[in-house]
């Protein structure tokens, strides 16, 4: 099987965006449908159009009406599109009737954040996560009799395996799916073995919604040069640097994998060797955006992850990031800090904060055994 993660047509991708808006007034459509078009575009997406349909359940046969539905080949024709971003996750039956009155490629939700998640991918230990994660979310579709997998061509949608007709051999498939999960297995073990002895420095994670400045944070702890970029899941291997807390005290501080809302549970199974990270973490350190007004949205997607994970017991700090450009809607409480990873304001009250921390581990942690020959 190839394995590719970039496109392999180069006629630039133009998408018209289908979503159903269920009226849910705890989940407003606009923020979620924005955040789904900017993962778009940070994979080289146009997006031409929306069309939007409020209604109070989905068609269990099309998502859509039938009256839109019908209108979609022409609106997307007039546009020149040659991809149809659906919002709303597909079942099987909904992808095949939409595919067949628009014979175009369909790409949900799901396979979107996928395939970000596939250009991001750098290391071998995230190639394979995130490779296993699309096997899997595919076997399901074509388990279901959904998509047909070769029609999409290249681009969106078929980064990763996505190149080689996968509906072609269900037993390929879900034998790569156990060489994955394998070699996965092979990955935590070793993760494992290198856990800290007692008495160890403060391990610190950095957990939060995507693009909220978490690798930035930490650059500006370190004095360090991590990957920065103002796009989604610009992070997605762990990078880990030696923190000065105070004289004498240092924490290793980890910048982890950003969240968001309903982060796929192919991704969250497929990561979970990465988010053991956060397993053996002293402290977790909640990153929030203070210039972001959807930031109360993104806390609570991100706290609820972390509770899914049963992180909700171990002690965390909250930080707001970006506090020299904060509003007053936010929800910032008088025990969370207010920093600028960008001008390092703040960032010694966090580094205090921690040092605390530090001390009340190591006062707790038992004398280290003495090491074996």
């Amino acid at each position: 099987m190839a394995h590719s993660t970039t496109a392999t047509d180069s006629k630039p991708q133009r998408a018209l965006v289908v979503a159903v808006d269920l009226r849910d007034p705890r989940r407003p459509l606009e923020p979620e449908l924005a955040e789904f078009e900017a993962l778009a575009r940070a994979v080289g997406v146009t997006i031409c159009d929306r069309a939007v349909q409020r209604r109070d359940s989905p068609d269990p046969a099309t998502l859509i009406g039938s009256g839109l539905l019908a209108e979609l080949p022409g609106r997307a024709a007039a546009l020149d599109c040659n991809l149809i971003l659906v919002f709303n996750e597909l079942r099987a039956r909904q992808r095949k009737n939409i595919e067949k009155a628009l014979s175009l490629p369909i790409v949900d939700r799901t396979m979107l954040i996928l395939d970000v998640f596939a250009q991001r991918a750098r290391s071998h230990e995230g190639k394979l996560q995130v490779e296993l994660a699309q096997l899997r979310y595919r076997s399901t579709k074509l388990a279901g009799g959904g998509a047909d997998l070769s029609r999409l061509g290249g681009g969106v949608g078929t980064r990763g395996p996505g190149e080689t007709k996968l509906e072609v051999d269900r037993r390929r498939i879900a034998a790569r799916i156990l060489l994955l999960e394998k070699r996965m297995g092979e990955v935590r073990r070793g993760r494992a073995t290198r856990r800290r002895d007692p008495g160890e420095e403060l391990r610190v994670a950095l957990v939060g919604y995507t693009n909220v400045g978490k690798s930035s944070l930490l650059n500006a702890m370190a004095r360090s040069d991590i990957f920065v970029a103002d796009q989604p899941f610009a992070t997605l291997d762990p990078t880990t640097r030696r923190v000065y807390l105070a004289p004498g005290r240092f924490a290793r501080v980890s910048d982890t994998v950003g969240f968001i809302t309903d982060l796929p549970t192919e991704l969250v199974e497929a990561f979970r060797a990465t988010l053991e990270e956060l397993d053996e973490a002293d402290v977790l350190v909640e990153v929030l955006d203070a210039s972001n007004h959807d930031t109360p949205r993104q806390r609570a997607a991100v706290d609820a992850i972390l509770h899914d994970l049963k992180l909700d017991e171990t002690p965390r700090l909250v930080v707001f990031n970006k506090g020299d450009a904060a509003r007053d809607d936010v929800g910032i409480t008088p025990d969370a800090f207010v920093l600028s990873a960008r001008t390092g304001a703040g960032i010694d009250a966090l580094r205090a904060a921690l040092s605390e921390r530090a001390s009340d581990v190591r006062a707790r942690s038992p004398k280290a055994p003495p090491a074996t020959p």
